[in-house]
């Protein structure tokens, strides 16, 4: 055991105009000060090295920097004159106690809290809790190119609803006149965001429940929604790729079994208006391509809607059962390999979407879908509800509040430009986005043609539909449709896969980084029960009316408890942790502070932002009907109900921390009356204020941020 002496900082300054100049001190001078038992072997004179866990700057002394981790930031009351060290950060007295150093909450020490620097883990102040922080951040997992987590947030970032949501959106909301509030919106609102959670994610190195130690812990509960969000999530999004992944294998014949009305599960209003008989369309008409997915992919007619669901279909149970296997065999080891699978699944859909993109082009009719696609309607743009789509379209494609970004950015090693990665990643999706709406529409465009009907009466699916009735059909009836159809329903399958390892990883690094003394060597397993919990929750979208319940979920569940969510968490960020604060972990870690720009939209805008499309979708909720089923009213309260069920955790751990977060309360009443009234300035000030430093690595130095 290495042992040496402790210096404590006093206010006079003295000893810090000592620190300020140790380093320029003989290696004889400095023995003399700090004396060490043990000499270092390996070590060049001049050079760092590292010897368990401690970080070694003469071969004759081990030094180490340790700081308070419990702090009162200055921005939170604080307001004690800082010293300057000379490595740039400052050194502050604190008489508060140490507290949660090592991911334990409420720990106490009894040493004062001072700046020191030390050659023993066993007489600093929290020294063995400090110590097992240091070791956890030193053995944290890194992503081994920069490439590797670019493509995992693009791979994010680009999903599904990039491929459906845009294009509907668009032609509904003007046109080309929608891309204006939807470029506002991303600049206003979904990238400042967007850039918020990869500087918070990188600078704390947390995922999303352990972060809120160290920015304001009363806000924890933030971190317990996410997780139970992106469990909603993965119970019915990856319900969709088992979908496209029935396609995919549907596709492997010599005839698309969705060309044809003289299959199984046809009825008598099948009509195919691609065959070469003359044949009418009538208003009871329906294609071969809708009938194969609405009676043989989903069989929602042995459904009667919400209260009879019918029983399991085994076949999209199979496909679901292999995917939740790929799923797991991507990401047990961590972002090492889940990030060399995205350099296939994000990168593939590119390639898949160039493809169609050309082949769109050349179909006949193709130039009426792209003109019904861009041709500006000047007047939508004075109704609120383009405005309020735009943000909500811009918000859900980015995909802030899930927790992926800070999950992902965790890894990144601490002077990685992440402004830089925000910039690019945000406006690669915005971009997938808008030229995904040309592949769209140029074969609607063509599907107008063929039928002889406006571009309006072919666009009227939505949602999945859009890709598995419309775009399949117009695929079945090009020359090669197999290689086609085989392509575009294998895009579809990467692009939700990259969106479901985000997902999971978010859940999976908030948990291990809560409760690391359980789990962080247990990786494997975990996963494994993760997996197996989020197939059991999707069972209920594997019956036949397992359709509706995807739909209810996707409105209902995830929309608006996002929102909150990620409203409360700009609010904590910019007004309790403080925006100047913020503005100086950035400066940290890139070398600049962000701009005015930059801290208007975290304190105002953003938020504003954030609560405008909250309100606007509570004062109006959505109608919800699908294919012929309308949903009754009972269905908007389980809605709802499931959504709360997320946030409610928010209250609810900020009650708990008030009331085991030591100070004097006054009556028992009053306190469940009026909490924020009658709880003194103390408690209140302990429940927000951060429990554990940042570690600030200086080449080999690491120190705790304040």
């Amino acid at each position: 055991m290495l042992e040496g002496v402790e210096l404590a900082q006093h206010p006079s300054g003295t000893e810090q105009t000592n620190l300020g100049k140790m380093e320029k001190k003989a290696t004889s001078n400095e023995t003399q000060l700090l004396a060490s038992t043990k000499d270092v072997s390996g070590c060049n004179e001049g050079e760092d090295c590292r010897e368990n866990g401690l970080l070694i700057r003469n071969p004759k002394s081990a030094l180490r920097l340790v700081e308070d981790g419990n702090k009162v930031h200055p921005s939170q009351g604080d307001k004690e004159e800082a010293a300057p060290i000379k490595n740039g950060y400052s050194g502050v007295q604190s008489s508060g106690p140490c507290n949660g150093m090592g991911g334990v909450e409420d720990a106490q020490c009894t040493a004062p809290a001072a700046t020191t620097i030390t050659t023993t883990t066993t007489s600093t102040t929290c020294g063995a809790e400090g110590q097992q922080q240091l070791m956890e951040l030193e053995d944290r997992e890194t992503w081994s190119k920069k490439i590797d987590f670019l493509l995992s947030v693009i791979g994010y970032a680009v999903d599904l609803g990039n491929v459906w949501r845009f294009p509907y959106i668009c032609y509904q909301n003007g046109g080309g006149a929608f891309l204006i509030p939807y470029t506002i919106m991303a600049i206003f609102g979904g990238i400042p965001l967007f850039y918020m959670e990869l500087a918070l994610g990188q600078y704390h190195r947390n995922g999303c429940i352990s972060i809120w130690r160290k920015i304001c812990p009363i806000f924890k509960g933030i971190g317990f929604a996410i997780c139970i969000i992106d469990l909603y999530v993965a119970s019915y999004y990856n319900t969709i790729m088992a979908w496209a992944f029935y396609y995919l294998v549907s596709s492997f014949t010599a005839e698309l079994p969705w060309t044809s009305c003289t299959n199984a599960w046809n009825t008598g209003n099948c009509t195919n208006y691609f065959s070469k008989d003359n044949v009418s369309w009538t208003m009871y008409s329906i294609s071969p391509a809708e009938e194969f997915y609405t009676r043989q992919v989903l069989q929602v007619h042995r459904s009667n809607g919400l209260d009879d669901l019918g029983g399991i279909s085994w076949q999209l149970t199979l496909c679901l059962l292999l995917i939740f296997t790929i799923v797991y065999f991507s990401i047990w080891k961590g972002v090492k390999t889940s990030g060399k699978v995205v350099w296939v699944t994000a990168t593939f859909p590119y390639i898949i979407l160039f493809i169609l993109l050309v082949r769109g082009a050349t179909l006949p009719g193709a130039w009426r879908g792209v003109l019904y696609y861009l041709k500006p309607d000047w007047q939508k743009l004075l109704a609120t509800e383009v405005w309020v789509d735009a943000a909500a379209q811009i918000f859900f494609s980015l995909g802030p509040g899930f927790g992926v970004l800070l999950a992902y950015a965790s890894y990144n090693k601490f002077h990685n430009n992440c402004y830089q990665d925000a910039l690019v990643t945000s406006t690669v999706n915005c971009l997938t986005s808008f030229v995904s709406g040309f592949v769209i529409f140029t074969v609607l465009g063509y599907m107008a043609e063929m039928r002889n009907e406006d571009v309006s009466e072919v666009a009227k699916d939505t949602g999945p539909s859009l890709l598995f009735i419309t775009y399949a059909e117009a695929i079945a009836n090009m020359p090669a449709s197999t290689f086609f159809a085989i392509i575009f329903f294998l895009m579809l399958l990467t692009l939700g896969l990259d969106s479901t390892f985000a997902g999971l990883e978010g859940v999976i690094t908030g948990v291990l980084d809560e409760f690391p003394h359980v789990w962080s060597k247990r990786r494997e397993l975990f996963v494994l029960g993760l997996i197996i919990i989020c197939f059991l929750g999707s069972l209920a979208t594997l019956t036949f009316g397992g359709a509706y319940v995807v739909k209810l979920f996707e409105e209902y569940a995830t929309g608006p408890a996002v929102l909150t969510v990620v409203f409360l968490e700009a609010v904590a960020v910019a007004w309790f942790y403080g925006i100047t604060q913020f503005c100086n972990d950035v400066k940290e870690m890139l070398g600049f502070a962000p701009g005015w720009y930059w801290r208007i939209c975290w304190v105002a805008i953003s938020p504003i932002f954030l609560l405008f499309v909250t309100c606007s979708f509570l004062s109006n909720p959505p109608e919800l009907r699908l294919f012929d089923y309308n949903y009754p009213y009972w269905t908007t309260v389980v809605g709802y109900c499931i959504g709360t069920s997320s946030v409610i955790c928010i209250p609810i751990y900020m009650v708990y921390r008030l009331v085991v977060t030591p100070g004097t309360l006054k009556e028992v009443s009053s306190r469940l009356c009026c909490f924020y009234l009658t709880v003194r300035k103390e408690r209140i000030l302990k429940s927000i204020t951060p429990e554990t430093a940042t570690e600030i690595p200086i080449g080999d130095i690491r120190m705790n941020a304040v």
